[in-house]
């Protein structure tokens, strides 16, 4: 027996499609899980005759509410254990990012609290942060490993991945980020390291089921482009799409090289120039800004951000959650800041977490729009305008967030 056909009405719909559209008088339909309509409440009538003029069994009245699509975390490392406040402390004190990795700590240090750590332990320390996300109206988060840097560390990283997937209403995709550092076991030897995780790790993962992309970090204190290459012909004979963390402090030619894969994205970028944003917007690559790290390493130079709009280049948001560069579990704090500090407009945020971040993690063909056959994926907000989405600090204005059609959170601002 289907489920139900559910009413959704009086609202003011952001659709988020590639016209950016809004619906000042809105209504929905929903049936398992799936938008089944969209438009114009006047046309609703017609709407339920298409649907054998079956009666919504619930009916929603949202009271003149914006709806959303629901936010997309399209990069995050939400899987750790332990801090790096005192690394922070050291960087306030003017110790760089760089001479801390570089001494083995910054990812190495999180890598020997992930390996200490259980798997219950991972979930325990991992899940108030996805649950921070979705009482924000985070629907879908792209979660990476890179902490673990062993074959049994990677797959315990990636099973706890799936496991939040399982215990909360939240779409995770899984990003194998074993090329994030060279392990202390690999020191001096990094294309050893990627000949073992090309030939053993990535095939073994994959056909665990725990891979859903493959990434690497390309910069000078990581991985170079040859080595990249390797990676993304390894991912690619295996059918996985790839992404790169690149140009966060140096160009070695990263986002060259992945464009020339197609791969889903390209983030950070800081380092990235008008050749760069060409390729992405060339190739369909989304940039994706961390205005988070930015913020929180004091990093100088920003994003080619102009070069990008220019180009016609997509750009998405994302929190970059992780113990280190981006301590932050906050995706409406990301959008602030890309704001203020990246000078993307109110329009260019939300589609950063909707339309394009959806493109970013591979799921542009069922998520970040409102549009007919997509997941009823939503949020309902408390605001006047969308250009609040992009505007409050410290506070959030979600009411309720909607996944496949049904209410899994309600914000303590909801009214009433």
């Amino acid at each position: 027996m289907s489920e139900p056909l559910m009413l959704w009405r009086n609202a003011r719909l952001a659709t988020c499609d590639s016209a950016m559209r809004v619906i000042e008088r809105g209504a929905m339909l929903t049936q398992e899980g799936k938008l089944v309509w969209v438009g114009e409440e006047s046309e609703l009538r017609a709407a339920a005759h298409g649907h054998g003029e079956q009666a919504a069994a619930e009916i929603h009245d949202l009271a003149g509410a914006w709806v959303t699509p629901g936010l997309i975390d399209c990069h995050t490392h939400c899987v750790f254990a332990g801090n790096r406040a005192g690394e922070y402390a050291e960087r306030l004190r003017g110790t760089s990012y760089e001479d801390i990795a570089r001494r083995g700590g910054g990812i190495l240090s999180t890598m020997r609290a992930v390996r200490k750590a259980s798997e219950g332990q991972l979930f325990e320390e991992s899940a108030p942060r996805l649950r921070a996300l979705l009482a924000e109206g985070v629907t879908t988060i792209e979660i990476k490993s890179g902490y673990g840097l062993t074959l049994a560390d990677e797959a315990k990283m990636l099973r706890t991945a799936r496991a939040l997937g399982r215990a909360f209403p939240v779409t995770v995709t899984t990003t194998l980020l074993a090329a994030h550092r060279v392990p202390p076991e690999y020191q001096g030897a990094a294309d050893s390291y990627i000949d073992v995780v090309v030939r053993e790790w990535l095939p073994q993962l994959h056909a665990e089921h725990l891979v859903d992309a493959v990434d690497i970090y390309c910069d000078n204190i990581a991985f170079d482009v040859r080595q990249a290459e390797r990676l993304f012909d390894a991912a690619r004979t295996l059918g996985l799409p790839v992404k790169m963390h690149a140009e966060q402090f140096t160009n070695i030619g990263g986002t060259r090289l992945a464009t020339r894969f197609h791969a889903l994205s390209c983030d950070h970028l800081e380092y990235a120039a008008d050749t760069e944003a060409e390729a992405l917007a060339a190739s369909g690559t989304v940039a994706v800004l961390l205005p988070i790290a930015f913020y929180f390493l004091a990093a100088g130079r920003k994003p080619p951000v102009a070069g990008l709009r220019r180009a016609g280049a997509r750009m998405a948001i994302a929190t970059d959650c992780n113990p280190g560069s981006a301590p932050g579990a906050s995706l409406l704090l990301a959008m602030s800041m890309g704001t203020r500090l990246f000078g993307l407009t109110a329009e260019e945020t939300l589609a950063a977490v909707t339309r394009h971040a959806a493109t970013a993690v591979g799921v542009a063909r069922e998520r970040g729009t409102l549009q007919e056959g997509y997941a009823a994926d939503f949020v309902i907000w408390d605001i006047r305008s969308l250009e609040e989405l992009g505007y409050w600090v410290g506070f959030n204005p979600c009411r309720e967030v909607v996944r496949g059609g049904r209410i899994v959170t309600h914000s303590r601002s909801a009214r009433g």
